[in-house]
Parts: C-alpha cells; structure tokens; sequence
C-alpha cells in the first residue's frame, strides 16, 4: 500500500459518497487508476464495505450502554450460543471478546433505560450468565469510524 492508497483510504473513510472523479481531483490522479485501487482494496478486503452512518440520538436512540459480562462457561459451544443470542437483537450494535476480569463487552442502544431494560431481559433469559453489569454513557467526546493510516505498510 502506498501513500495514493492511504490518500484514496482517507477520503474514503471521511465520506463513501465521494465519486471517483471527485477522488481522482482530490489525490491528483486520473479516474481510470483510482477506481482500480478502489477494486483491489475491496478484492483484498481493506475495504469490507461502505455504509452510511446514522445519528442514533435522531432515530431514537439515546441511551448508550456498554455491558459487561462475565461468564463461568468458557467452552466453543457456550460461545456460538452466546454469539447468536447477541446477533439475534439488533440493539448490541458491538461484542468484544475481552482479557482481563471481563469475558465480554456489548455496546448496546436503546431509546431510554427502560428500553435497556427489556434488551437485558431478553439477553439474560436466552443465556445463562455469571455477572452482568452496564455503564451508560453521559456525553460522546469522540467518535469516529475512521482508523488511522500510519501503521500501514
């Protein structure tokens, strides 16, 4: 990966909807090699896809929780079952395998804490749990979807 690609991966990362043309005037390159980087950085999954990205505090969604579980079961079994459960409710947005005295991290979204409520009745009565525990977010600081570039080689 050169330093075209870390440009083109850039703009992307700050908005998917940039036309090639409008990339290719951005980096100083013509359409026709821009748009070949842009395929082979999907083919080789350095792109895994494009998205539009959604303020949650405007659909509804304004509580932001973060989850921790911990678990005395630790085999693959419990884990596949463990990941469905968490893939079957569309509110756990993110799960971390963690090290430490965490087993797993959920970010989860929910309209109010009622509504987190209801997420942490269904999560607990589809799987058996050792220790849960949330702490709900007051303010976002920051936030990015953007990774940083510079430890690409």
């Amino acid at each position: 990966m050169d330093s075209i690609d870390r440009k083109l991966l850039r703009l992307l990362q700050e908005d998917s909807s940039y036309t090639v043309a409008e990339i290719s005037e951005r980096i100083g390159i013509s359409s026709t090699p821009v748009w070949k980087r842009i395929k082979r950085l999907e083919e080789s999954g350095v792109i895994a896809s494009r998205v539009v990205l959604l303020d949650s505090q405007k659909i509804g969604l304004g509580l932001t929780g973060f989850v921790l579980v911990r678990t005395n079961d630790h085999s693959e079994k419990w884990l596949q079952q463990f990941a469905n459960v968490v893939e079957s409710i569309p509110e756990i947005v993110e799960m971390h395998r963690m090290a430490g005295d965490v087993d797993y991290l959920l970010k989860v979204v929910a309209p109010d804490i009622g509504g987190y409520d209801v997420i942490y009745k269904r999560i607990i009565k589809l799987i058996d749990l050792q220790d849960v525990s949330a702490s709900f977010s007051m303010e976002v600081v920051k936030s990015t979807t953007a990774l940083p570039l510079d430890y690409v080689s």
